[in-house]
């Protein structure tokens, strides 16, 4: 696993664009910091760019890097999550335009999966996760279901047997409206 987690990292630092396992269905990723990769997972995707998409990181910790204002009931929240969950945070800071919703929030999520946390460790940003589609296309349920024209533009596949998901299905989303409360989107 580590040279593979190595090989992903130095792709991702040069910009390159990968579909990987995360804790969820397979995605297509990035380095989160990287406008111009960002960018080219759009244009695959053939997504409007008023969409935003989830970044993952490794840790809580580190979301003060990317979040301007943590409200207090996402450090009760996060520790007591038990399946994958992405947060949408209210005032992103530190990523490309692009990536912020024109409200000016960011969906976050802290994975479960462990290659996913290494990978994000050696590659030092959070990478971008959006499903390994075309727009508007079904979620692949599994690696066999990712079409041949998203597999041609990537610059690298992840060996299947990386992947430990069992459930594949889109995490749960929970948006934070204020310090004190928050809403379900999709359970």
């Amino acid at each position: 696993m580590e040279q593979e987690i190595e090989k992903c990292a130095e792709l991702l630092r040069a910009g390159k664009v990968i579909v990987y396992p995360t804790d969820t269905v397979w995605g297509i990723g990035c380095d989160a910091t990287n406008e111009k990769a960002v960018e080219r997972i759009y244009q695959i995707k053939r997504r409007n760019e008023k969409k935003s998409m989830i970044i993952l990181l490794d840790s809580a910790e580190r979301l003060p890097m990317y979040v301007d204002h943590i409200p207090m009931i996402a450090w009760d929240l996060i520790p007591h999550v038990s399946r994958p969950t992405t947060f949408i945070y209210p005032t992103a800071k530190n990523l490309p335009p692009i990536l912020i919703h024109n409200d000016g929030t960011i969906a976050i999520r802290i994975v479960l999966n462990e290659f996913c946390k290494k990978l994000i460790r050696a590659l030092g940003h959070p990478i971008v996760s959006t499903s390994a589609n075309v727009a508007d296309a079904p979620t692949p349920q599994a690696f066999s279901d990712i079409s041949t024209e998203i597999i041609a533009q990537m610059d690298h596949v992840v060996p299947q047997e990386f992947a430990t998901s069992v459930d594949y299905k889109p995490s749960r989303l929970i948006k934070f409206l204020d310090d004190y409360n928050f809403t379900i989107i999709r359970d």
